[in-house]
């Protein structure tokens, strides 16, 4: 059964960092590209960042352009969200989804559960 799971969430001060991680379990994540959204309390889900399956081609949201990073590791099936220099406004439940290219993240399918981020002094 194909199911990604999020983790890494929590509250962090402003300016703080979190690293989430998407892993994969049911298939190889490898062979997919990953897509990290998020969807803050009466606004619509965003896509934040994604990663090709193939030479790591990866996209960002401008709004994190500078402060996110994504990467994989496919020996771990595991796709990571580095967010350094966090600001309220990144509060968000993130989730992650297996795209059919990145950055199509309107192909999103396959969502993880998510996972809370809270970015509050």
């Amino acid at each position: 059964q194909l199911q990604l799971v999020e983790s890494g969430g929590g509250l962090v001060q402003p300016g703080g960092s979190l690293r989430l991680s998407c892993a994969a379990s049911g298939f190889i994540l490898g062979y997919e590209a990953i897509g990290w959204f998020r969807q803050a309390p009466g606004k619509e889900r965003e896509g934040v960042s994604c990663i090709s399956s193939s030479f790591g081609i990866t996209n960002y949201a401008d709004s994190v352009k500078g402060r996110f990073t994504i990467s994989r590791d496919n020996a771990k099936n595991t796709v990571y969200l580095q967010m350094n220099s966090l600001k309220p406004e990144d509060t968000a439940v993130y989730y992650c989804a297996v795209l059919r290219q990145c950055p199509n993240y309107g192909s999103a399918s396959d969502w993880g559960q998510g996972t809370q981020v809270t970015v509050s002094s």
